[in-house]
């Protein structure tokens, strides 16, 4: 039993009071004095317990606005002093400081708070939690002698470790509560720090927190990912902390392990609520996220088909099934086993189309009882809720370090394209190409997409992803066409360095292209062009996509 330490005192401070009653009842069941501050005591003195107030403990009130409640020796001493040590022992005794042998603490979720609109900087400042943190510290350094609880999950485990060893907790328990309690402090620290270097003195501000004095997270912080101001900068130091969602079963392969990872937001696909059907996969996590990017470019209705991050099929159309219909009538085979982003909410129509297809997953901002009543008729489809949510930048990890850039959210409108051929593109080509321009974004590169408008909408007709040649993209681009490629228009996500591959797209049958320009031979692939009698484009911008 010698790993195994005795609760006789216990600090309770928190703002998530789930389960909290119950916990200090089971502490007072044991025996253990219960100190606490503010609403905690509160909420403990009205379920009928105990409690003895921080400010009788130190001999001192709370001070400074609640500033200074708990930064005290007498709460400091009684935490960090080790009992095998006869100089510490003889130190607060001298002083009268009583040994503290659990310390329950949840910070304040800074994060979210820190999302209001319009908050001011003294408030930010202001309601940054000081003694919270310090707490948690103070345990979790001395965790040979003090059991430091920062996650109201733990508590059941905990009453039971107690029941079975008579008011004690061992050893690795105490080991394991003081490793979580620094990730919540390291957590905390690194929000903190993202949002100030993120304002500047003068405002506005769009964050902000604020501190009662109690404290929450529950274990775990929102990641905090640094973005220095000014915004134009990258970070100059990286901070990414995010707490597990989930384990997955596996990663690309089933002999990988993964797990997922959330921002806390409750945004994008990592928050997104599942509706029904088996759990998620990382491929299947990867290839949504890839297919919510796509349709989320369009400001019309539009549907996703993705297979291995590159979209199969994308359709627009006055409905959500009108525009399903477009997408995999691009490509019906490779649809098979893919997941399906939609821009709109899915109506039962839609839905019932939808579950005539073999999907892995459905991903919608929202969708009807009726597409629901359709869509669970496939018990093992993934149906996914999402909320949007923008991502400022990419973070890619190397071996030895990690790669941040800006998220290529670059959108070019038919004003900023410069016509180069000495047949310009009709108004019919010009949205098709613009159409084209959007999904060649979103297909791994070398990239070339033929599309068309049908019924005046855009539709993919063939898609070339992620080949080592352009010439070899627009081939297979033409290859895996499933509809008339004779009158479509073709994009292509960088410059055509030579005219073959140009030529390439003319002996598929496209009338048009867009591309970025700015090859040295861009003037032999204009000569090409209009030798060919092909309308040509150029952004000016490229949409390299490597993964």
């Amino acid at each position: 039993m010698s790993d195994f330490k005795a609760v006789r005192r216990a600090l309770l401070s928190v703002t998530d009071k789930s389960g909290l009653v119950e916990f200090a009842k089971a502490l007072d069941g044991f025996g253990v004095e219960l100190v606490s501050t503010g609403g905690t005591a509160r909420a403990l003195r009205d379920a009928g317990l105990t409690v003895r107030d921080v400010s009788d403990l130190t001999g001192f009130p709370e001070m400074l606005d609640g500033r200074v409640k708990t930064l005290h020796p007498v709460v400091h001493g009684g935490i960090l002093h080790r009992r095998s040590e006869p100089s510490h022992v003889k130190a607060v005794e001298e002083h009268g400081i009583g040994p503290i042998d659990m310390v329950v603490v949840n910070l304040y979720a800074f994060e979210k708070t820190a999302a209001k609109a319009g908050v001011t900087l003294e408030e930010i400042v202001e309601n940054i939690d000081i003694g919270g943190p310090s707490m948690l510290r103070s345990a979790a350094k001395n965790y040979e002698d003090v059991a430091v609880v920062s996650d109201a999950a733990d508590y059941g485990a905990l009453i039971e470790e107690m029941t079975e060893n008579r008011g004690r907790l061992g050893r690795e328990t105490r080991w394991g509560l003081s490793k979580k309690a620094f990730a919540v402090t390291a957590a905390y620290d690194a929000a903190i720090a993202t949002t100030l270097e993120g304002l500047t003195l003068d405002g506005p501000f769009a964050a902000g927190a604020k501190d009662s004095g109690e404290h929450s997270i529950a274990g775990a912080a929102p990641v905090a990912v640094d973005v220095v101001a000014p915004s134009d900068e990258m970070p100059v130091a990286l901070r990414v902390i995010a707490p597990r969602k989930a384990s997955l079963r596996y990663g690309e392969n089933p002999h990988q392990k993964a797990a997922l990872y959330t921002d806390g937001s409750g945004l994008g696909i990592a928050n997104a609520e599942q509706l029904q059907g088996k759990e998620l996969s990382y491929n299947n996590l990867v290839d949504l996220d890839a297919c919510w990017a796509l349709v989320t470019e369009f400001p019309g209705i539009a549907v996703a088909i993705i297979k291995h991050t590159n979209p199969c099929g994308v359709g627009m159309g006055a409905t959500v099934v009108e525009a399903y219909k477009r997408a995999l009538e691009a490509d019906p085979v490779s649809a098979f086993g893919g997941v399906i982003g939609v821009n709109r909410t899915v109506d039962g129509e839609a839905a019932v189309e939808i579950a005539k297809l073999f999907v892995e997953a459905v991903v919608a901002p929202d969708f009807t009882e009726e597409a629901l009543v359709a869509l669970g008729a496939k018990k093992n489809l993934r149906v996914l809720r999402l909320k949007p949510a923008l991502v400022p930048r990419v973070v890619k990890q190397i071996s030895g370090g990690y790669l941040v850039q800006e998220e290529d959210h670059v959108l070019v409108n038919a004003d900023d394209l410069k016509s180069v051929t000495a047949r310009e593109p009709s108004a019919e080509e010009l949205e098709a190409l613009m159409f084209a321009w959007r999904v060649c974004k979103h297909v791994k590169s070398n990239a070339i997409v033929y599309a068309r408008l049908e019924g005046g909408f855009g539709q993919t007709v063939g898609i070339g992803a992620g080949q080592m040649s352009r010439v070899d993209a627009a081939k297979f681009g033409a290859v895996k066409a499933a509809l008339p490629l004779v009158g479509t228009v073709a994009a292509s996500d960088a410059f055509f360095p030579f005219p073959d591959g140009l030529e390439a797209i003319a002996e598929a049958g496209a009338t048009a292209v867009i591309q970025p320009g700015g090859s040295m031979r861009d003037n032999e692939v204009i000569a090409a062009a209009d030798r060919l009698g092909i309308a040509m484009v150029m952004t000016g911008v490229r949409h390299f996509r490597h993964g």
